[in-house]
């Protein structure tokens, strides 16, 4: 894949989405039954039951992908006309993968409030919202208030995805290297959405021993430059107090789980970690440490967020499932949700793919989506 054949692609295609009607209208009678006078009986009828709308219109298997472009991909804050080929992308994934309607909506936002007012303003209109690149601490706020106001499922990717998946991967990471969580020491490098969630999340599942890191080193509570949300990771994590840098944060630690930068992870640093050390690096398009490199110094399993290597930890295993079966439960999003979806595609890898080292399966195993959705309905 080269820069030039992208570019060239969207500029042919112009837009990777477009809307198809499911009936065609070819006389008066069409007319009347799909608009007036027809049209207005179904809006009677759903004027006489709100939740009606699920049986009349398209709200009931279909999306927003909602972004501000303030965090998009690994670019950052481009805007939303940057973001919007992005959501284009995810819609087009959405409805490919889980036969879900997905609609990209990019907005410009002066504050965290206006995409809560936005979101809440739309919802009538679909089924679930799916939050995508709003940079943090700012999608914590959205988070916290449309968990408040919102009557349908939501859920942002950068975060909760990105939680299942890791935990997905470590669900079988850990049977390969035979350890048991209440009894390991986890790294992560990175503080914002997904390395917050991800810390969430291995804690309602079990660890006990994380130690979370960003720019400026291990956060503990002596450090007087953490923000509100950084504060209460200080306040969870980290039981030993350690202070210093990602150097000493891996220092006997079992599992390191890279949410940051590329090439912050030396040779030296895996050999200085517990025996059989497992390696999530997933920063993106370069990871933490090559996979190679994090191979020959030693590590076990070795991850990345990248498709040309094995054990790519992809959010592609984890929202068209999870979309499909909020859809059908109108669940909202919660631990139980989240742990049991990791473990519905952790059990899908054999175990002979686990003998070669093979923690988690294709996003294009005919069996992921499926599973997911169950595991929520």
């Amino acid at each position: 894949m080269s820069r030039e054949s992208a570019i060239e692609l969207h500029r042919y295609l112009k837009g990777k989405l477009s809307v198809e009607p499911k009936v065609d209208v070819i006389d008066r009678k069409d007319l009347s039954l799909i608009y007036t006078p027809g049209v207005g009986f179904v809006s009677q009828e759903i004027a006489k039951d709100k939740d009606s709308v699920y049986d009349y219109t398209w709200k009931s298997n279909t999306v927003a992908v909602v972004s501000d472009g303030s965090a998009v991909l690994g670019l950052g804050n481009v805007g939303p006309e940057s973001a919007l080929p992005v959501m284009e992308g995810k819609a087009l994934l959405i409805k490919k993968f889980a036969g879900v309607n997905a609609v990209p909506i990019c907005i410009r936002t002066k504050s965290w409030e206006d995409v809560v007012e936005i979101v809440y303003s739309i919802a009538p209109t679909f089924g679930l919202i799916l939050l995508e690149d709003i940079k943090a601490p700012e999608c914590f706020r959205v988070e916290e208030a449309l968990s408040e106001r919102l009557d349908i499922p939501f859920f942002h990717d950068d975060q909760h995805g990105t939680a299942i998946a890791v935990l997905a991967g470590l669900v079988n990471a850990l049977k390969i290297v035979g350890k048991d969580k209440e009894n390991l020491k986890v790294v992560i490098s990175g503080a914002g959405a997904a390395g917050t969630a991800v810390t969430y999340l291995l804690l309602d599942f079990g660890f006990k021993y994380i130690v979370v890191c960003d720019s400026k080193g291990i956060i503990n509570e002596d450090r007087s430059d953490l923000n509100e949300d950084k504060l209460k990771l200080a306040q969870i994590t980290n039981p030993e107090k350690l202070s210093g840098g990602l150097e000493t944060a891996m220092r006997g630690a079992d599992i390191f789980i890279g949410l940051s930068a590329p090439g912050i992870v030396s040779k030296e640093m895996i050999r200085s970690m517990a025996s059989n050390p497992i390696v999530f690096a997933m920063a993106n398009p370069i990871p933490e440490i090559d996979y190679e490199e994090a191979l020959s110094a030693g590590a076990k399993v070795v991850a990345t967020g990248r498709s040309d290597y094995p054990n790519q930890i992809n959010n592609l295993l984890v929202f068209p499932g999870l979309i499909k079966g909020l859809l059908k439960s109108r669940r909202k999003v919660d631990s139980e949700i989240k742990i049991k979806a990791s473990k519905a595609i952790a059990e899908i890898v054999t175990e002979k793919e686990l003998e070669r080292g093979i923690i988690v399966p294709s996003p294009f195993n005919p069996f992921v989506v499926d599973r997911v959705a169950e595991s929520v309905i």
